[in-house]
């Protein structure tokens, strides 16, 4: 199944009413429900479930057994490893209906979620933001708002350092070891200088 501007496998479903962006991958077993949209130059892996109503941003990596919940937004260039987890009901219970009370999970610009990582959702009037460019280290689970470039792990997660964004742990000089650039921390919030 493939159209001009985008290729997916031939087991992938896609359900009316989803939007693909160009030079996105979909591989074997993903299922797209209605009203999600996908950007451009995505790739999700084997056995992604995306949807309803969900947004991935252009450049987002979902890795195999990943599924994006209604409530879940993903911004641009964002990876999620193997496995990791979003919730979109704060108390589940198998009995009881709470599509009206979904939570929500904002996913902020260069975001990595390590692989089996668990995202808690906010409450249904509010939402839990991942910051721009965090990283949560495989295993963790997030129960909380995560500032940007924030290095998060554990269970709850704690922060436990800051990243460049590109990734690098940043030590005292608060300079990324791989591209050079410079940051400022100020009130508790990591930005670049």
């Amino acid at each position: 199944m493939s159209n001009p501007t985008w290729w997916a496998h031939e087991t992938a479903v896609i359900d009316d009413g989803v939007e693909i962006g160009p030079r996105t991958k979909i591989w074997h077993f993903v299922h797209l429900l209605g009203q999600t949209r996908v950007g451009a130059d995505c790739s999700l892996g084997q056995n992604v479930m995306v949807g309803p109503k969900v947004t991935v941003g252009n450049g987002c990596k979902i890795q195999n057994n990943v599924a994006l919940y209604e409530g879940v937004t993903l911004e641009d260039d964002v990876f999620c490893g193997p496995s990791c987890v979003f919730t979109n009901v704060l108390t589940p219970r198998a009995f009881v209906s709470r599509k009206n009370e979904f939570g929500k999970t904002l996913v902020r610009r260069g975001a990595t979620i390590g692989a089996n990582a668990t995202i808690v959702c906010g409450a249904p009037d509010g939402a839990t933001e991942l910051g721009e460019y965090c990283f949560i280290a495989a295993g963790a689970v997030v129960t909380k708002d995560v500032p940007a470039y924030a290095l998060m792990a554990g269970v709850p997660a704690k922060r436990i350092g800051w990243v460049s964004k590109a990734g690098e742990v940043l030590g005292a000089d608060l300079t990324c070891p791989r591209e050079g650039d410079r940051y400022v921390l100020e009130d508790g919030r990591l930005r670049p200088a």
